[in-house]
């Protein structure tokens, strides 16, 4: 019975590890991967950039799903089919 009682608390604190780790990750980590595709996403589609010379990021302009256009988007300045 002791056997089992042991296994019992090891499969219970792997459990709480794990989901102490998922709660981790979705609160740090997923925000900000999340944060990265929509930023990705907008870039890829933005236009009339204003690039800097020698500036890190440029300030774009893209249109939404509702068919808005939305000004002041920072995006790198190495991304393909903006204005330099």
């Amino acid at each position: 019975m002791k056997d089992a009682t042991g296994e019992l608390s090891m499969t219970a604190i792997a459990v709480v590890a794990i989901a102490a780790i998922a709660l981790l990750f979705r609160q740090f980590v997923w925000p900000s991967i999340q944060n990265n595709i929509q930023r990705n996403t907008y870039c890829s589609q933005a236009h009339a950039c204003n690039c800097p010379t020698g500036a890190s990021t440029c300030t774009c302009n893209y249109f939404n799903d509702a068919g808005t256009e939305i000004t002041g988007l920072k995006c790198p300045n190495n991304q393909k089919g903006l204005n330099n």
